[in-house]
């Protein structure tokens, strides 16, 4: 079992604040790692080829060079993801854990060329009883005038340890959207990193998290602005109860050469629980002039007249619930247009609030 000191803000604020990081006690990586073989894939096509020839990479921030190292040296699943479609395509990877299938170390790489256009959508998700652990990397290099849209959804359970780092770098024109449905995992720790370099790149980011029993997240994003007329838009929705706690750490930092450029940030907390806990740092860093940055954090309990309100047309409390967050995450739920999946993470709220 190790200790853990990971997801490091790229800017340090005070000890006080306690979130220039986090330290996870206890925690198993795994140094045999065995294979992985429940992965299923859907919508591959001459446009959107996947294959398992990955380009060695670093990454500029990352949760921990142990975690990095572990990625880069033993990946059990690799997989190339190359768009060359004019027209909007979706393929879907797919990962779950079992009993035969409990380590995943995965290196997904997405590669669009100039002018293409696809969705893509990575699901992790964990039995019940499965003492799952996951460490992953997903790096994307969005080219000129492409739009990729991304829907990542981690499923794990409760028993479950899941790792995530993101890096994604975005040319001239290229619109980069991500959907993030974060319920699973007993530490569920994600480090987002954005390199907006070309001019009137845009990228979203829109993140719905649920957190019940002992449940951590901790969730790092970082978007570097360097590209004129860019723009970085992340918009972060949350629900706590029991014990759950979470981090939020957003940063934006507008890097020399990025006039007319503009970030904003936007993170809310649900708490339904007096022991549930909400921490949040929302940073804006400047180094340019012309830009226009804005940030915002909340965090609070459900309204009494709200819910005695629900409760009034005959809902039970729970269900009463269960109906406000739904009603808080349905902005961001609607980004997914497939009809199975979206009803799939409706379905999952219900179930992680019963």
């Amino acid at each position: 079992m190790e200790k853990l000191k990971l997801n490091e803000t790229p800017v340090r604020t005070s000890r006080n604040y306690n979130i220039n990081n986090i330290t996870l006690e206890n925690i198993k990586i795994p140094e045999n790692i065995e294979s992985f073989e429940n992965v299923e894939i859907k919508g591959e096509s001459s446009k959107i080829k996947i294959d398992s020839k990955v380009n060695n990479c670093d990454l500029v921030y990352g949760l921990l060079d142990t975690l990095t190292n572990q990625v880069k040296e033993h990946a059990n699943q690799k997989l190339m993801v190359s768009i060359d479609s004019k027209t909007n395509q979706e393929v879907q990877i797919g990962f779950t854990f079992d009993n035969k299938n409990s380590q995943l170390i995965d290196h997904i790489q997405v590669e669009s060329r100039e002018n293409t256009k696809a969705t893509v959508i990575i699901k992790y998700e964990a039995k019940e009883g499965v003492e799952a652990f996951h460490n992953g990397m997903i790096k994307i290099h969005a080219k000129k005038g492409s739009e990729i849209n991304v829907i990542l959804l981690n499923l794990m359970n409760l028993s479950s340890n899941h790792f995530m780092s993101i890096e994604n770098e975005l040319e001239e024109d290229a619109n980069l959207k991500y959907t993030i449905i974060d319920f699973g995992g007993k530490n569920s720790i994600s480090n987002y990193y954005a390199n907006l370099k070309g001019n009137s790149c845009q990228n979203t980011l829109n993140t719905i998290y649920l957190g019940k029993e002992n449940q951590v997240f901790d969730l790092n994003y970082i978007g570097e602005l360097r590209g004129e007329k860019s723009n970085i838009n992340i918009e972060v929705e949350g629900a706590l109860r029991d014990t759950a706690k979470k981090h939020f750490k957003g940063t934006i930092d507008f890097k020399k050469g990025c006039k007319k450029a503009s970030g904003n940030e936007n993170e809310n907390c649900m708490l339904l629980s007096d022991t549930a806990k909400s921490l949040a740092l929302p940073m804006l860093l400047c180094s340019e002039e012309e830009v226009e940055g804005n940030h915002s954090s909340s965090a609070g309990k459900v309204g009494d007249k709200e819910l005695f309100y629900i409760m009034s047309r005959g809902f039970e409390k729970k269900e009463a619930m269960k109906l406000m967050v739904r009603a808080k995450f349905n902005k961001i739920i609607e980004n997914i247009k497939n009809e199975e999946l979206k009803n799939k993470v409706i379905e999952e709220i219900d179930k992680r609030l019963d």
